[in-house]
């Protein structure tokens, strides 16, 4: 059985890892520094919520940190969406990033609902056994 919860933490941890590459190299090369700011916030913040997460204090709180997790994700995918329409990352760059921070959206949606209807069933889990 996948643990969910593990390859989340495992993939915003490599996508972040990505993100802060992608912006030390728009930095260095293009000498953008606004824009590669704002996406390195939120493409890192993804996995920092996550890591709260796991010690959250209840199902509510756990839903709570992944909520936020997810609009993160959402901010990362508009920021990387204008970097490549103002041409800063190729297309193979954007789409690249595009589809991890896609899997980042779609996982944390899948979990959030998973939790909301055991959370309505009374059958409420906590954050370690995710």
């Amino acid at each position: 059985m996948v643990d969910t919860g593990k390859l989340l933490r495992e993939k915003s941890f490599a996508f972040a890892l990505r993100i802060v590459k992608m912006s030390r190299y728009l930095n260095d090369r293009k000498q953008e520094f606004v824009l590669s700011k704002q996406v390195l916030r939120c493409g890192t913040s993804i996995g920092a919520n996550l890591r709260e997460a796991v010690f959250a204090q209840s199902t509510l709180d756990f839903i709570s940190k992944l909520s936020i997790a997810l609009k993160e994700a959402s901010e990362t995918q508009y920021w990387l969406e204008l970097l490549e329409a103002s041409k800063l990352l190729t297309s193979k760059e954007f789409s690249s990033l595009k589809s991890d921070a896609d899997w980042l959206v779609g996982t944390l949606v899948n979990v959030i609902k998973s939790n909301k209807r055991k959370l309505k069933s009374g059958k409420g889990i906590t954050a370690a056994q995710i």
